[in-house]
């Protein structure tokens, strides 16, 4: 009995050596090594000063940015600085919504200046289910080119381009789906138009 205790003591201590020392402290320095950037946050600077995550959505809504997605959570800034990932969990009959999706699509159409009967792509329309997706679809980009380039003054054509230069493919082609990393076309946009500027207006 008591040898088979010493076994299990030794054997907990050994593997949590392993398990909990070694093998974190190997996969953190091959991390940092080979995957340097997204180890530490896939993090976004603009003149020296970090300015987000391309993994986490911030909320843009001057006429001169690209739009996020809605976000049901805030895009994560809750009070005090404290950061939350959450949906609405509202259910399909929820009234409210009914009522937030309505509203989505009017804030839409009218902030873009579009016809009444434009088909508002489902992104720009529905929250994540963490409220932080940083990615719009390709359709819901180009519905905010016209606005975008008559607010800085640019050609629709050159937006269009920078629009394409940050549309990412599905993963190794197959996995999911063309998608825009909002932050960073809206940091390029930045640089193309007010190399001197400072940080965006979130």
């Amino acid at each position: 009995m008591i040898k088979m205790i010493i076994q299990s003591i030794r054997h907990t201590l050994v593997w949590s050596v392993i398990a909990g020392v070694i093998y974190t402290a190997v996969f953190t320095v091959f991390a940092q090594v080979v995957f340097r950037h997204q180890a530490n946050g896939s993090l976004v600077e603009r003149d020296g000063k970090i300015i987000g995550s391309e993994f986490l959505a911030q909320q843009f809504t001057g006429t001169n940015y690209f739009w996020p997605r809605p976000s049901a959570c805030g895009y994560g800034t809750g009070p005090s600085g404290i950061s939350a990932s959450s949906g609405s969990n509202f259910g399909a009959t929820s009234a409210k919504l009914q009522a937030a999706v309505s509203n989505n699509i009017v804030a839409f159409i009218t902030g873009n200046n579009l016809p009444t009967n434009t088909v508002v792509p489902a992104d720009m329309v529905y929250a994540s289910a963490s409220g932080l997706d940083p990615d719009i679809s390709p359709e819901a980009a180009q519905l905010q080119i016209a606005r975008v380039a008559a607010s800085r003054g640019l050609s629709q054509d050159k937006v269009k381009a920078l629009v394409a230069q940050y549309t990412e493919s599905p993963q190794w082609g197959i996995f999911g789906q063309a998608r825009v990393k909002v932050l960073l076309l809206n940091v390029a946009l930045d640089t193309l138009t007010t190399p001197k500027a400072v940080a965006l207006n979130h």
